[in-house]
């Protein structure tokens, strides 16, 4: 059983240290890759190198964990829609078909997103038994933001488009389903941890959250919960709704964002397991600050039950130097 495993399954304190989006653009062997691949979408289905850059923090800092290099959009690309990224203006989908959506099946799913089981295949074989394979997807909510083109700037009026569309609840339904089938075959492939990345729930409308943030999680909690499948929960951006989500969707353990104060976090968020907390943009300042900053997690949650990790994506200009000393500084703490 891995570090991170026996943490979820066992809620026991011990140290274990892993940061979302560790493989990628602030390490100069990913950019030296991501260079020769421009195609996003092909970049994520090609095993070989999705497992490469998987592995890529893991041998240049020893962390307790690799989350496998894809992306939470190619369940969405699976089930039909075209995907193109635009540089500083993000990913971008092709019209939602209702029709076309419903008519989806699992044989066509599988055979769309097997190179993705291929590299976490790949990528366990090489990993160290201690550590964790983190599998991961996006919630619901989270989703339909990019599967609807639902502009962020007007969720308030555009949350309406979910209202009026007919079936809505059975698209909901299918992508859940088809949300657990991809956690079921990553884990099948190797993965021993799911993260449920809902990064967009802070912008869900007033009195909509239980609707379209804790049902959906809780539906797919429940899943992994029935399958025996360890799970880590980021609803994103929900502030004190935080203790609401726990009680509700009972995940193994739930990741804070920057937001959230850790001492509250401590008082408040009770029967799961701690992750993350410390805001991403801490490491684009001076070493000093970073690890003052550090300190304030380290010590709010010592001897509980938590993972260290940010409370959001490492940046893209984080010095990777910079990361080292915070891994270093994690390790050796003992105040």
């Amino acid at each position: 059983m891995s570090n991170l495993e026996n943490i979820l399954r066992n809620k026991v304190s011990c140290k274990s240290v892993w940061f979302m989006r560790q493989a990628g653009r602030y390490l100069p062997e990913f950019r030296k890759i991501r260079s020769k691949n421009k195609n996003f979408i092909k970049l994520c289905l090609n095993s070989k190198l999705s497992s490469e850059i998987t592995l890529q923090p893991i041998k240049r800092y020893n962390l307790d964990s690799a989350i496998i290099f894809s992306d939470i959009l190619m369940v969405p690309y699976a089930l039909g829609q075209k995907i193109k990224f635009t540089k500083d203006k993000g990913p971008k989908l092709s019209k939602f078909n209702t029709k076309h959506f419903l008519n989806n099946n699992k044989r066509d799913f599988l055979q769309k997103l097997s190179p993705i089981y291929k590299a976490i295949e790949i990528t366990r074989k090489k990993l160290d038994k201690k550590k964790s394979l983190i599998s991961f997807i996006g919630a619901p909510w989270t989703l339909l933001i990019y599967m609807f083109d639902i502009k962020k700037n007007e969720i308030e009026i555009d949350h309406n488009k979910f209202n009026s569309l007919k079936n809505f609840d059975q698209v909901l339904n299918q992508l859940i389903a088809y949300l657990c089938y991809h956690i079921e075959n990553q884990i099948n492939a190797g993965a021993d941890v799911v993260q449920i990345f809902d990064s967009w729930a802070g912008l869900i409308p007033k009195g909509k959250l239980k609707k379209y943030c804790f049902k959906p999680n809780a539906k797919i909690v429940s899943f992994c919960r029935n399958k025996n499948i360890p799970n880590i929960c980021f609803p994103k951006g929900i502030k004190k709704k935080y203790e609401d989500f726990n009680k509700f969707v009972k995940p193994d353990a739930i990741n804070l964002d920057y937001e959230i104060d850790p001492l509250w976090a401590k008082q408040k968020l009770k029967n799961v397991v701690l992750q993350g907390g410390l805001d991403p943009k801490i490491l684009l300042k001076k070493d000093n600050e970073i690890l003052k900053g550090a300190t304030k997690y380290i010590k709010a949650f010592n001897n509980i039950p938590y993972v260290f990790n940010l409370g959001h994506g490492l940046l893209p200009q984080t010095d990777p130097d910079k990361l080292s000393k915070l891994i270093t500084f994690y390790r050796n703490f003992n105040g």
